[in-house]
């Protein structure tokens, strides 16, 4: 039998590898490979040299292993591909999985229009796929949670170019981040993902949100933990203080006896989410500076009539 060969060479895409999951994972072990590749290599996150590249592969195999239909008639035409034949061509057998094979004449395009024809409700000239979805971080500060606000992000995506040709273009777009963001949380904004081929419906942008570091303040999920420091006798004796919060000032009553580390708790003052998390007061206790001799002197003092030695308890 004569073999012909044409111009057009596709190599076939192994998906499965390209996400780092066996070919029996779940539909949740995909997900989250996903995420994890995508995270990795996003050009606005990452310093790989090739994170564009690399993030247009992660997306394209989760575009087409996240979906069940896609992927059953990608793991069909994989079958063929180990047994030599594809669409009723044959092809050397002793190829193998990740070779290069040759298509009469069919273009990449044309190809995966064939390969997704059930997945996309058409064959070749009819072909459609969902544009993939963007994940990327926004970085917003703890007020922003309190209060809600509106960001500006710019992203480069890619555009079609014309047949089989994609460019990086840059995209802005004004993001209103709501009242109650907690961190890790998703934002998704319908459409704003990567073009579709064939009509179809352009992918999602999700944004995680992060917090700025700030030093007076720990957050873990909507709860709020907040360093207030006092001196040695608003410790020693109690008394209130006024604190600044990231809701406002509020007056606190410190007890007598409190000492470094001791947690003072606002119920519902965290960061104003469905479920209110609360507001710890962490109290610090800061001694003055003996530097003039009026202040050693005090020092020295207490040092003699008070005794007092933390280390022998």
């Amino acid at each position: 039998m004569n073999t012909a060969f044409w111009e057009c060479t596709v190599e076939y895409k192994d998906y499965y590898q390209t996400l780092g999951v066996g070919r029996t994972a779940s539909a949740d072990d995909i997900k989250k490979a996903y995420r994890k590749q995508v995270r990795k290599y996003h050009p606005d996150v990452s310093k790989h040299k090739d994170a564009d590249a690399k993030t247009k592969e992660i997306n394209e195999a989760y575009d087409v292993l996240g979906d069940a239909d896609k992927r059953a008639a990608y793991d069909a035409r994989g079958r063929a591909y180990a047994g030599g034949q594809f669409a009723g061509e044959q092809f050397d057998s002793s190829s193998d999985w990740n070779g290069h094979f040759d298509f009469g004449g069919a273009g990449a395009d044309e190809f995966f229009a064939d390969l997704f024809a059930k997945a996309g409700g058409g064959r070749r000239g009819g072909f459609q796929m969902r544009g993939d979805d963007i994940h990327a971080a926004i970085t917003i500060d703890l007020a922003d949670a309190y209060h809600g606000a509106t960001r500006t992000v710019s992203l480069r995506v890619p555009r079609h170019a014309g047949p089989g040709r994609t460019a990086m273009a840059e995209k802005t777009l004004n993001v209103t981040i709501p009242r109650g963001v907690t961190p890790g949380q998703q934002l998704r904004l319908a459409g704003q993902g990567h073009e579709a081929h064939g009509g179809a419906g352009a992918g999602d942008l999700y944004l995680e949100i992060q917090f700025s570091p700030d030093a007076r303040y720990r957050v873990d999920g909507a709860h709020v933990y907040e360093t207030v420091p006092v001196t040695p006798w608003e410790a020693a004796l109690g008394g209130k203080v006024a604190v600044q919060t990231p809701s406002g000032t509020v007056e606190v009553a410190v007890p007598a006896g409190s000492q470094s580390g001791r947690k003072l708790r606002l119920k519902g003052k965290g960061i104003p989410a469905a479920t209110p998390g609360d507001l710890f007061l962490v109290l610090e206790v800061v001694l003055p500076p003996a530097d003039n001799d009026k202040a050693r002197a005090f020092y020295q003092a207490m040092a003699r009539d008070l005794a007092f030695n933390p280390r022998a308890a």
